[in-house]
């Protein structure tokens, strides 16, 4: 059994590493910290798991999901994230990963959502679960983005949480006009005019949420 983590954040990738090989017994564990590290170490070696942060460096989780699951069809992916904002979880959802669950989640959760997406089984977080049944399934959390396509979204999320449009061309292997393109059809889509705009509907439809004091 060989599973891929795919987080950032040193001291969390080498623990969930350890906590995932004592708990699987036989299972190999890997950890690297970004999407393009995910998806050589795919290249080398296709995993039966992927577990997959949102949040990286360079490429995010989800594009690197994408592109995993577009090269590998039968990759299973478990996504395993900080955030539990519903329009995030739903895009995760919709690259054809297998789960997702938070960090929040307690071991037994976690090795349990490993063991259902290992045997090809969907599995995401009860609560989140819940809130998605109650928000509607064929429909995202707010009928403002119902027309925005995936990448669009993805371009809405980093422009929303700062990230320069060079930046999210690097991230995204596409050139700056692309995302200046983009970015004219999501302010029309979204009846925005301005990047602080579209800042204020992110954190009214749920993309972003504000830290309180």
């Amino acid at each position: 059994m060989n599973i891929l983590l795919v987080d950032d954040h040193a001291v969390v990738r080498q623990g969930y590493t350890s906590l995932l090989a004592m708990m699987l017994g036989q299972a190999e564990v890997r950890g690297v910290e970004s999407g393009e590290e995910a998806i050589a170490a795919a290249q080398q070696r296709v995993p039966d798991l992927v577990v997959m942060d949102i949040g990286l460096p360079g490429i995010s989780g989800i594009e690197t999901a994408r592109r995993l699951i577009q090269r590998w069809p039968l990759l299973r992916i478990l996504f395993f994230s900080m955030h539990d904002e519903l329009p995030l979880v739903r895009q995760a959802l919709a690259t054809g990963a297998l789960g997702y669950i938070t960090k929040n989640a307690s071991p037994e959760v976690l090795l349990d959502a490993v063991g259902r997406c290992l045997k090809g089984h969907r599995y995401i977080e009860q609560e989140l679960a819940t809130q998605l049944a109650c928000a509607g399934s064929d429909e995202r959390l707010d009928p403002r983005l119902r027309d925005v396509t995936q990448r669009e979204f993805e371009i809405f999320v980093m422009l929303a949480r700062g990230v320069p449009p060079r930046q999210i061309a690097e991230n995204l292997c596409i050139s700056s006009k692309t995302v200046s393109n983009n970015l004219t059809v999501l302010k029309q889509k979204l009846n925005v005019s301005s990047l602080t705009e579209l800042v204020h509907l992110a954190i009214d439809t749920g993309v972003l949420r504000v830290q309180s004091a």
